[in-house]
C-alpha cells in the first residue's frame, strides 16, 4: 500500500535506476525489485519515467515533488514543469472542439468557418487534412480540432490530454436537444471547459431557437439571456449567418480566460491523431501547448521518439517552427504514437530514446494491470486515497434512471462524494465507456445490454460495467463502495487452449502431444482437460516441453508436450484449457 507523510523527495521528468536509488537512499536492488513488481525489467543505467519513479518512491514511504529540470545527470535536458516567469508569457490562440448530434451540421459549420477565413490564393492549398486547423478573426487566431465527435474528444482526455479550451455545442434549430447532444454536454462538463452553444440551421422555416433554449435549461445549461453564463449564438452554416458573431464570442471567452503560454521554452503538447503513411512513414498531428517546436529537434511522444525531419501546417505547407496552440503534422517519429499522448522536446537524443523505451515498458505493465472496478474504488476509499466516486447510469427508461440517480446522490458521506456524471435511457455504448475511462467512472446498467463496441473498449481500457435487474441491489453495491466495504472479486482469465493431437507414454505415465490453437500456455499454469466440451479434470500443468526441452511458455501455432498433475488419461481430441485467477479490486 502506498505510504504518505514521509520525507519529501524531488524527482525529475526521467532518471536512471541508479539516480533514483541515490535520491531515495536505498539500494539499486530494492529499486529493481519494485520495478519488477510493476512488470518493468530495468538495469541500473536504464531510464524510468517520472510517473513510475514517483510510484516507487511513494511505495517506499516518500512524498514526491516534481522537479523543474528533466534529468539530474543531464544538465542540458529540457525543462518540464518549471514555472514560467509572468514576463515570459504571451497570449496564445484558444483551442476549440466542436461537438453535437450527428446530423445537426457540425461538419458543415466547421467547413463554413474554414472557407470564410480562406483567401482566394489559399483555396487551392487546402488539400491537407491533419485533424486540426487555424482561422483568423480580426487579427486573432483560433485553433479548431476537427474530431469526429465527443467520443474522440473524450478519448484524448482518457489518455491524460487536456487540450481543449472551449467546447462549441452545435444544436439544430429545427430539431433541438437529442441523445447525442446530451452526451456531448456531459462530456464537456466532465472536462470542465466553457461551452458555447451554436444553434445551427437558422435558415430553415422550422427553426425554433426558443425551444432549444428551454431544452438547454433542462440540461442545466443556463444561458446568458436567462442570467446564466452559457453563450448562445444563432448561426447558419448554409448562409454563413452568425459565423462572425460566433468567432467573436470565442475570442471573448478566450480573452476572459487569459490564455497564455511561454513561446521561448522547449515545446510540449499533445498528439491529436496519427497514422502510418505508406510513403512518408509514421505521421503525427500535434498541438503545441507550450514553447516552440522546430524542425530537427528530438521529441518523445508517449512511447515513441524521433527527430523531426519535416513539419507541415494545416494547408500542407512546409514550416520550420510552430508556437503555442499551433497544429502541425510532423514526420520523423520512429513509430506511430497514440492520439492523446503528450510530447516534449529533448536536447539529448539518447535520453529521448531511453525515456520512450521506459514508457513502453510501463505502458505494457499498466495494460496488464487491474481493472478499474467498484471493488478497487471501494478499497481506495477505505484507504483514504480518493474522495470521489464517479458513476454513469444507463437504464431501460428515463423513470428508472431518474430513480437510481436520486437514490445514489443521497449516498455521499462527509468525506466521499458520489458524482453521477452522465445518465441516459438505452443500452451501454462505446461513448459511455470512453467517458468512464476519461473520468475514472463506473458504468451501472439497469435492465439494459452492452453494445459489442462498448464491450471491446471496456475490455481494452479495463473498465468495470455492472448490470442489474433489481434497483436495491445496485444501490446496495454503491453504498458498500462508498463505505469502503466491498470485497475484491476473484476472476478467472483464460490464457489459451491446446488441442491434444497424440498421447505418448513416458517414464512414470503419459503426456499429451499438443498444438496451441489460441493464446499462450505457460509452465505451472492452472489447467483443465475438456472432452467434447465437458471438464474431465482440473489441476495444474506439471510439465511443458518443446523437442524434449523444458520451456516457460508456448504460443499459438506451436507444438508441445504437456503433462498435468494427478492426471494422464488423455485422449486425442481433448482440449487443455490454461487459465489463471486474478483479484480485481
Amino acid at each position: 500500500m502506498t505510504q504518505t507523510g514521509g520525507p519529501v523527495v524531488t524527482l525529475p521528468r526521467a532518471l536512471t535506476v541508479r539516480d533514483l536509488s541515490e535520491a531515495l537512499h536505498v539500494t539499486n536492488v530494492e529499486i529493481i525489485k519494485e520495478l519488477m513488481k510493476r512488470g518493468i525489467m530495468a538495469a541500473i543505467n536504464q531510464t524510468v519515467d517520472y510517473d513510475v519513479a514517483a510510484d516507487v518512491a511513494q511505495t517506499l514511504g516518500f512524498e514526491v515533488a516534481r522537479a523543474g529540470i528533466a534529468v539530474a545527470s543531464a544538465p542540458d535536458a529540457t525543462p518540464d514543469d518549471q514555472e514560467d516567469e509572468a514576463s515570459d508569457l504571451e497570449p496564445r490562440p484558444p483551442v476549440v472542439t466542436v461537438m453535437g448530434h450527428v446530423d445537426h451540421g457540425k461538419t458543415s459549420l466547421l467547413d463554413a468557418i474554414r472557407q470564410t477565413n480562406v483567401t482566394a490564393q489559399e483555396v487551392g492549398a487546402i488539400t491537407q487534412h491533419i485533424g486540426a486547423y487555424q482561422v483568423e478573426d480580426k487579427g486573432h487566431k483560433i485553433t479548431f480540432i476537427d474530431t469526429p465527435g465527443h467520443e474522440a474528444f473524450t478519448a484524448l482526455r482518457a489518455r491524460g490530454a487536456s487540450v481543449t479550451d472551449i467546447a462549441i455545442l452545435v444544436v439544430a434549430a429545427d430539431d433541438g436537444i437529442m441523445p447525442q447532444t446530451i452526451e456531448a454536454i456531459d462530456h464537456a462538463k466532465a472536462a470542465k471547459v466553457p461551452i458555447i452553444v451554436a444553434i445551427n440551421k437558422m435558415d430553415l422555416p422550422a427553426a425554433n431557437p426558443e425551444k432549444v433554449k428551454q431544452e438547454l435549461i433542462q440540461q442545466n445549461l443556463v444561458i446568458e439571456e436567462f442570467g446564466g453564463d452559457v453563450i448562445v449564438v444563432p448561426v447558419s452554416a448554409k448562409t454563413r449567418e452568425g459565423l462572425d458573431d460566433l468567432l467573436e464570442h470565442i475570442n471573448l471567452v478566450a480573452e476572459v480566460a487569459e490564455l497564455k503560454a511561454n513561446p521561448s521554452r522547449p515545446a510540449e503538447g499533445t498528439v491529436i491523431e496519427s497514422e502510418k503513411d505508406p510513403n512518408r512513414g509514421p505521421m503525427a498531428t500535434l498541438i503545441v501547448q507550450r514553447g516552440t517546436l522546430r524542425v530537427g529537434e528530438a521529441i518523445v511522444a508517449g512511447a515513441s521518439w524521433g527527430r523531426i525531419k519535416a513539419m507541415f501546417n494545416h494547408l500542407g505547407e512546409k514550416i520550420t517552427e510552430a508556437g503555442p496552440s499551433t497544429p502541425v503534422e510532423v514526420m520523423g517519429i520512429g513509430t506511430v504514437p497514440r492520439a492523446g499522448d503528450t510530447f516534449a522536446v529533448f536536447s539529448d537524443e539518447r535520453e529521448a530514446r531511453d525515456l520512450a523505451e521506459s514508457r513502453e515498458r510501463a505502458r505494457d505493465a499498466a495494460e496488464s494491470g487491474k481493472t478499474l472496478s467498484l471493488e478497487a474504488i471501494s478499497g481506495d476509499i477505505a484507504a483514504g486515497r480518493i474522495k470521489d466516486l464517479n458513476i454513469i447510469i444507463k437504464g431501460d427508461t428515463h423513470g428508472s434512471v431518474e430513480a437510481i440517480n436520486t437514490s445514489l446522490l443521497k449516498l455521499g458521506a462527509e468525506d466521499v462524494r458520489v458524482n453521477v456524471i452522465h445518465t441516459a435511457a438505452g443500452n451501454i455504448t462505446e461513448s459511455d465507456v470512453m467517458l468512464a475511462t476519461a473520468s475514472r467512472a463506473i458504468v451501472l446498467g439497469f435492465h439494459v445490454k452492452i453494445d459489442p463496441g462498448a464491450r471491446r473498449v471496456a475490455a481494452t481500457e479495463r473498465i468495470d460495467i455492472r448490470l442489474y435487474q433489481i434497483i436495491y441491489e445496485l444501490i446496495e453495491d454503491v453504498e458498500k463502495a462508498v463505505k469502503g466495504l466491498m470485497q475484491p472479486v476473484i476472476v478467472e482469465v483464460i490464457d489459451g487452449h491446446a488441442e491434444i493431437r497424440a498421447v505418448f507414454r513416458v517414464r512414470g505415465g503419459r503426456v499429451a502431444g499438443c498444438m496451441i490453437t489460441d493464446g499462450i500456455v505457460r509452465r505451472n499454469s492452472l489447467a483443465r482437460v475438456l472432452r467434447k466440451g465437458a471438464m474431465v479434470h482440473e489441476s495444474r500443468l506439471s510439465s511443458l516441453k518443446r523437442f524434449q526441452e523444458d520451456v516457460r511458455e508456448v504460443t499459438t501455432g506451436l507444438e508441445c508436450g504437456i503433462g498435468t498433475e494427478r492426471f494422464d488419461s488423455f485422449a486425442e481430441g481433448d482440449v487443455i484449457e490454461a487459465f489463471h485467477v486474478e483479484e480485481r479490486g
